[in-house]
């Protein structure tokens, strides 16, 4: 794609940005993706069902291990404490890493605990369960701090001098954001110049929101090295480095404070000609980026997992007030209003665990690509999440929005619904906002049309090669096409429950309704299609809803043949009640996808922009 980016029609800033964006994506699609050929229209039930579980054995070291984590974080760790003080201490932290829990996946070799994923999702959940800012500094260390591209990308030497550091307590980060210009990667303003004939890097810049950033011993920063000119352009290089806190010019500017996570250090830092050595680059020169997103396709699979261990919490707590709590001669749960409230926490949190299970396991395992799977993940969970949390300070009412501290100190229980709803409303902003996972899922999504586009058009190929590639193409939608609108399902499994595979159908049909909109709209707007997010959004949703319903399905369906009385009944009728709700918003995306409204509500919010509506602004104090 990036050979076909017209600068003419989009503006040159914007299709910079895009031609960096394209240029660090992975490409190739070298392992089955569940969710990239359902956009496709071809649902592979096969990597579904039956539904994976953990090993027994390594539930069992998981289980374990979580008999020993929890009495210590209740024991050493009051999150009222750090909401307040905004610290966790030396000694708390030196109590984690000699649980180590700063090497949780790093392999044992190296000083590590050697983890799966699995496992450490289900560490990380308890830990955000009981504090959130916690959670976050072991998750900002080994999911995107510097362990993590070092176990995909780095060097043995690398690993060999780092590794044992971090398991035994050095705290990591992951330095990519800027003051002026966020996550862009083509504005990025950090410079690395190579110097002594390319043997050391002199890094000069500001990384702001950088998560463990203000107490790390070890960064990966992120920094423009020399462009390289490719075919005739220049071509903006990102690399990855390893700085340490030790080397001259590293500054800690600020240290940042939020709505929610009080606990945690993050902040603005300043490079001032910090030397880096070549051997601290990882991967190579001009690999930064794609090293960043390639880990954050696993990495960000912590969010979605503590999300919905916080999430188990909320619905506990609820459902105890729901229980308790009389008005109006009953029992508020019985009232219709909060009921409602608790069947969709309870059916959505069972569908947060499929997603859950679902990605940890395939990441284990290694034989999927799960780049699709892990957004839709990190989408899914952090916003129900959000809605949970939310409704859970709506059933407390006002002791939902009283502090723990305060209902302690006037003898009641100190249930921490508000911090709760702070701690949680980053989740749908970090590593990730709800909107860039959904362009970012909408074009990895297209990725097979948008390449035989590129064949067509790319004027780096010849014009009989794009001849050819518009023959192949034509063979190809001529029997792909009609596939979308007559098809014979891939659901076999006789066995399965006739509600679940009722469902399961459901899925399997809307998937080819979905392809042949995403290819109508694709055929429509063509280039223009980056403008039209609003669509885009529809159709990524409905992805998202399908994924969710037949991962939550499967779930079900397992659970129903080991306990069909018992626990899989329950399973099923979550699974049935959350599917019910998700064919309603699914039908609402379709029937609304190409909604006339778009147009004007984006006219009224550029006279917003230009000034016309200024007159609503009167009569107030400004908060700045």
């Amino acid at each position: 794609m990036d050979d076909i980016i017209d600068e003419k029609k989009m503006g040159k800033e914007k299709a910079k940005s895009l031609s960096v964006a394209e240029q660090a994506r992975e490409t190739e699609w070298t392992l089955p993706s569940f969710v990239q050929q359902l956009f496709n229209g071809n649902v592979h039930w096969e990597h579904l069902l039956p539904f994976a579980q953990q090993d027994e054995a390594d539930k069992k070291i998981g289980d374990e291990f979580l008999l020993r984590l929890e009495p210590f974080l209740k024991e050493n760790l009051d999150p009222d404490l750090i909401d307040q003080t905004g610290d966790i201490t030396e000694e708390q932290l030196k109590g984690l890493a000699d649980l180590g829990l700063f090497g949780i996946k790093i392999p044992k070799k190296y000083g590590g605990l050697g983890m799966s994923k699995f496992n450490y999702n289900r560490i990380v959940g308890m830990v955000a369960s009981h504090c959130a800012s916690t959670a976050v500094y072991l998750s900002a260390h080994q999911s995107i701090g510097v362990p993590q591209p070092l176990l995909l990308f780095g060097t043995e030497e690398q690993k060999q001098k780092y590794l044992p550091r971090f398991a035994k307590g050095e705290i990591s980060a992951f330095a990519l954001t800027e003051p002026n210009v966020g996550s862009d990667p083509a504005q990025m303003s950090t410079i690395a110049t190579p110097i002594d004939g390319g043997e050391s890097y002199l890094i000069n810049g500001e990384k702001l929101w950088c998560t463990n950033g203000t107490r790390a011993d070890v960064l990966i920063v992120m920094a423009q090295t020399p462009p390289k000119v490719v075919n005739g352009k220049e071509r903006k290089q990102i690399t990855a480095f390893i700085v340490e806190k030790t080397m001259p010019g590293f500054e800690i500017l600020h240290r940042c404070s939020f709505m929610g996570l009080h606990g945690i250090q993050n902040g603005l830092l300043k490079f001032t000609d910090v030397k880096v050595p070549k051997e601290n680059i990882i991967w190579g020169l001009g690999k930064g980026l794609k090293l960043a997103l390639t880990t954050l396709n696993t990495g960000r699979l912590t969010i979605p997992a503590a999300a919905t261990a916080v999430g188990r919490v909320c619905l506990k707590v609820s459902k105890d007030w729901s229980n308790e709590r009389c008005q109006w001669g009953s029992k508020i749960g019985e009232h219709e209003a909060v009921a409602s409230k608790l069947s969709f926490m309870a059916s959505n949190l069972f569908t947060m665990d499929s997603v859950n299970q679902f990605t940890s396991i395939a990441a284990d395992k290694g034989n999927m690509d799960i780049r699709l799977e892990a957004a839709i993940a990190k989408l899914y969970c952090t916003e129900a999440s959000w809605t949970i949390a939310d409704e859970t300070v709506q059933i407390r009412g006002g002791r939902g929005y009283e502090s723990s501290p305060s209902l302690k100190a006037r003898g009641e229980l100190g249930i921490p619904a508000e911090r709760i709803l702070r701690d949680a409303r980053i989740n749908t902003i970090i590593e990730g906002t709800s909107e860039i996972m959904r362009l970012f899922i909408s074009r990895e999504a297209m990725d097979d049309h948008v390449r035989r586009i590129t064949m067509i058009l790319s004027p780096k190929r010849s014009l009989v090669q794009r001849f050819i590639s518009v023959i192949k193409s034509t063979f190809h939608y001529a029997l792909w096409y009609p596939k979308q609108w007559i098809y014979i399902t891939r659901l076999g499994h006789s066995s399965l429950d006739p509600t679940l595979k009722k469902h399961l159908k459901y899925v399997d049909k809307t998937s080819h309704k979905l392809a042949r909109n995403l290819f109508h709209v694709m055929a429509i707007y063509q280039q223009g299609l980056e403008k039209k997010q609003q669509v885009l959004f529809r159709l990524v949703d409905i992805g998202m809803y399908l994924f969710t319903m037949a991962t939550t399905c499967a779930n079900a369906q397992r659970l129903m043949e080991e306990d069909p009385e018992g626990e899989g009944l329950k399973a099923k009728n979550l699974a049935d009640l959350y599917c019910r709700e998700a064919k309603k918003k699914i039908k609402a995306r379709f029937t609304y996808l190409f909604d006339k409204d778009d147009k004007f509500s984006y006219k009224i919010a550029q006279e917003v922009l230009d000034g016309n509506y200024d007159w609503m602004e009167n009569d107030i104090i400004l908060p700045y």
